[in-house]
């Protein structure tokens, strides 16, 4: 199987493009931050440039690694599904499921490799620019020279390639697993995980009003609570959208007619599948509006108090606005693989629409009207999240109930959600259904 592997990968390099992607990225960031502790390590450097290079290298690497993680495991199950009908094959063949395993695991295994390998010259320049950046804001002295060693290649290959076949593993045993009891212990199991991320998050937010407003710390547990809000509600995000088409199903046939009717019953029907759409998209949008607006917040009451900024003040800013490009980066490249595979994946769907008398457009609509809902779900979710933790910072920092950074961050981050989520929905759709649709039926069936 892992002789299979090896030739699948060469035969079949397009497939496992999205998987490369994936991979390089992160061994890109972690290998970029990992440097810093090269760097730290090295004869010469300062008791406090060593603290700030260590300190940042271990907050964004920890942040890296987890989403790192989510992306590869996003790419491997679009890649997983695509090939249902080989696995199939396989099976029929006399391939016992611990082989496929072993197969699927290896091609990633292999594709991280690649990915990280190519993520090398990337990283080394990434971390001399980073360096550059703590230089000039004074967190780091002048004469500190950049190190690439082994603690980045260390990290860059373990990780990369563990969490490639970690998550291929994962996916494949999901592919190739019965339903029935199994699936319905999942369900319970995803509710709890859920429930206690909310429970959790909840109580760092409350935290928050028993602690000192002059206190240093007081940003870490509204900011960790939104972070866990924002995971939970992720988690629970299909049964949260089962509930809300119910609620809105009437209002929306009214307002968008017949796609708008379609529309909430396939979302109501896919739930599962699209999971892994709204999960990136909750956590994006919380995590993102709790941190910006925190450490907006924080900024301002820092001035306004005439105090100066001091070197741990920079490193926690620059780590926020790091944390947020890289949930960025990653959570879109969630969003698009999992839309594209939650839309290429009907193209027998469209087409029996088609051959039923629904136009091209009428299909685009109810597409169109999926990706919408799905939009407004995700945002409103990661919002509740994120203001759950903006609002008692701000209350208790500022004696305020909301910032006065106003809503053009947040703004922003609905737009960036709405674009990946509208351009890849709509754009997969578009290309899906340039297929007669006598062809696609045909193809998929």
């Amino acid at each position: 199987m892992l002789f299979l592997a090896f030739r699948s990968v060469r035969k079949r390099p397009g497939r496992f493009l999205a998987t490369l992607l994936s991979a390089f990225l992160g061994a890109v960031v972690i290998m970029t931050f990992s440097s810093l502790l090269d760097t730290a390590a090295a004869p010469g450097v300062d008791d406090v440039s060593a603290e700030s290079l260590t300190l940042s290298a271990s907050v964004v690497g920890g942040y890296g690694s987890l989403l790192v993680f989510f992306a590869v495991a996003s790419t491997l199950t679009v890649s997983v599904r695509q090939r249902a009908e080989e696995i199939h094959l396989l099976r029929c063949t006399g391939a016992t499921p611990a082989q496929i395993t072993r197969m699927v695991v290896g091609e990633s295994a292999v594709v991280g490799l690649a990915g990280t390998v190519l993520a090398i010259g990337p990283a080394m320049l990434g971390g001399r620019l980073l360096l550059d950046m703590f230089k000039d804001s004074g967190q780091v002295a002048a004469h500190v020279d950049p190190a690439f060693g082994a603690m980045a290649l260390g990290s860059g290959f373990g990780i990369a390639v563990l969490a490639s076949a970690g998550a291929a593993f994962l996916a494949v045993r999901r592919a190739t697993k019965a339903a029935g009891a199994r699936r319905r212990s999942t369900g319970r199991g995803r509710v709890l995980a859920g429930c206690a991320a909310l429970v959790a998050g909840a109580g760092g937010v409350l935290t928050t009003y028993a602690v000192d407003s002059t206190e240093e710390m007081l940003m870490a547990f509204p900011a960790y609570g939104a972070i866990l809000l924002s995971v939970g509600f992720a988690v629970l995000a299909p049964s949260l959208l089962g509930r809300l088409l119910d609620a809105t199903r009437g209002p929306l046939a009214a307002v968008a007619g017949a796609g708008g009717y379609l529309s909430a019953r396939n979302l109501r029907r896919r739930g599962a599948e699209l999971a892994g759409v709204l999960m990136p998209m909750v956590i994006f949008t919380g995590m993102a509006t709790a941190t910006l607006y925190i450490q907006g917040v924080e900024s301002d009451w820092v001035t306004a108090s005439g105090l100066d900024k001091t070197v741990e003040d920079k490193n926690l800013e620059t780590l926020n606005l790091v944390v947020v490009g890289i949930i960025v980066v990653f959570s879109c490249i969630m969003l698009v693989n999992s839309l594209y595979a939650a839309t290429s994946y009907r193209s027998r769907e469209f087409g029996q629409q088609r051959l039923a008398g629904a136009t091209p457009g009428q299909v685009m609509g109810v597409v169109g009207w999926e990706s919408v809902i799905l939009t407004l779900t995700g945002l409103f979710l990661g919002t509740v999240a994120g203001l759950a933790g903006i609002i008692p910072f701000t209350m208790v920092r500022t004696d305020q109930v909301l910032p006065d950074q106003g809503p053009g961050t947040w703004l922003a981050i609905m737009a960036i959600a709405a674009v990946v989520t509208l351009g890849t929905s709509l754009g997969t759709a578009r290309r899906t259904l340039r297929a007669p649709a006598i062809d696609a039926v045909t193809l998929a069936a």
